[in-house]
């Protein structure tokens, strides 16, 4: 196994008390495939082998494991009863005997049966990628919703895996005299259990699922716009939430340091109110399973006015991560071309002068329909840029109207900032106030009826 240049410090942030175990990470690599750098799970990666190691590192400290060794595999081929040629499977049975390593993750699919028969070559538990971004996501869910969401998909992922659950029942046979294999009685039944217990947390997921309409349905009676954001994971779309809300919502320099959505509310600078969404990070690879389980929680994208996509820009796969983010939203019918879409890049400050100047010059060569907003959500900087963008893109869809009311009327006027954004308000010389406003359609028609005559009726 090709080790990784390591940074000893970064695999072992997690204090002894925390420890999940001792883990070996390893990333397969077909020869043919490593002479272009791609890794063997897609031939359409852009990734090099390098970073999706230390990306799978990374994600096995998130569930506080000790990364003891890391490294590429090269392969000739996939072998079907180990994923791995013998000579490999051996020589990482002596890794993890002197290493003492409990856990090995193989970042790529494998097959229950590759499963098990490495699991008994080198006396450890064996987790592949799906596998193990669904351990993170059960440490992560805080809510309810969130841990049905990933009890659900953990659930549909075991109900194939279930021929290494069950060596001990070798007594059991199914059929009669020879005919049938070991354990199927049981086998059946656990499967029935999964499936009944699949069914009612599908019953679980549609009450949340009706009842997050319902929330909707009353922010839109308000309304309020909705700005998500979304973003491969660690991209720092917390930390820019917690800069633009001033909240406290957990933000780490780790892998799905937060789970579970969280909505703020908060005023533009000129008067309109909306509500902040912060989800879930995606991932290269993320679990169909998973996409499945949080569509109720990902609807709250769906739904939104504005979208914004945050990008690490300091990190070196940024256009892959980019790619990863375009395919999920692809899968929840936001197509790359979506108006409500606005790119932010985040993380400048970690750039230095002559990466900053590219990013810079980058961002203003693009159309300005579409330009991306550098900025730095833990400094700040680029923040007052990002909110202007928001308001100009959420006018695009609002019309602007002038009106004359009463300058009595108090509750009229609370009435308009309550369901429009007045952009400016002044006293004419006949004593009326001229009042102009900006609604997005549906709020218009109600200013219109409200605050404009309405022509007679036809007979």
């Amino acid at each position: 196994m090709e080790p990784r240049q390591r940074d000893e410090r970064a695999d072992a942030l997690t204090p002894t008390a925390g420890e999940s175990g001792r883990a070996i990470v390893i990333e397969p690599m077909l020869k043919h495939a490593a002479a272009r750098g791609k890794p063997v799970r897609s031939a359409a990666d852009t990734r090099t082998p390098e970073a999706r190691l230390e990306e799978a590192a990374g994600l096995a400290r998130a569930i506080d494991l000790i990364v003891v060794q890391a490294g590429l595999v090269p392969l000739n081929n996939i072998r079907p009863a180990t994923f791995l040629g013998t000579g490999k499977v051996d020589e990482i049975a002596g890794l993890t005997k002197s290493l003492s390593a409990s856990v090995v993750i193989m970042d790529c699919p494998i097959s229950p049966v590759q499963q098990k028969n490495l699991e008994k070559a080198w006396n450890a538990k064996v987790i592949d990628r799906t596998g193990l971004i669904l351990e993170i996501f059960g440490r992560r869910a805080r809510t309810k919703e969130g841990a049905l969401q990933v009890e659900h998909a953990h659930l549909t992922y075991q109900k194939t895996r279930l021929v290494r659950a069950w060596t001990h029942l070798e007594r059991q046979r199914g059929g009669f005299g020879f005919l049938g294999g070991p354990g199927e009685t049981q086998l059946e039944a656990d499967r029935r259990i999964i499936e009944e217990r699949i069914a009612k947390i599908e019953g679980d997921l549609d009450k949340v699922k009706r009842t997050r309409k319902l929330h909707r349905d009353s922010r839109k009676r308000v309304p309020y716009p909705i700005v998500a954001l979304v973003g491969y994971t660690n991209a720092g779309k917390s930390t820019l939430f917690n800069r633009m809300t001033a909240a406290t919502v957990l933000s780490a320099d780790m892998l799905f340091a937060t789970l579970d959505p969280t909505l703020r509310a908060i005023d533009l600078p000129h008067g309109i109110r909306v509500i902040l969404s912060d989800t879930v990070g995606f991932i290269s690879d993320l679990p169909t399973m998973l996409v499945a389980a949080f569509r109720a929680t990902l609807e709250e994208v769906i739904e939104a006015d504005i979208i914004l996509h945050v990008r690490d820009m300091s990190h070196e796969d940024s256009g892959a991560q980019s790619q990863d983010v375009a395919k999920v939203l692809g899968e929840l019918g936001i197509e790359p071309g979506d108006r409500r879409m606005i790119e932010v890049w985040n993380k400048i400050d970690r750039l230095d002068a002559e990466g900053r100047a590219r990013i810079l010059n980058l961002a203003e060569r693009q159309p300005a329909e579409n330009r991306p907003v550098p900025v730095s959500a833990l400094s700040g900087e680029g923040i007052d840029h990002l909110i202007a963008a928001i308001e100009s893109r959420l006018g695009e869809s609002r019309l602007t109207m002038d009106l004359l009311l009463d300058p009595a009327d108090g509750a009229g006027l609370s009435w308009l900032y309550r369901h429009a954004e007045v952009l400016s308000k002044d006293m004419n010389d006949d004593g009326k106030m001229a009042v102009t406003v900006r609604a997005d359609p549906k709020n218009a028609d109600m200013v219109r009826r409200k605050f404009l005559p309405q022509p007679p009726p036809e007979y």
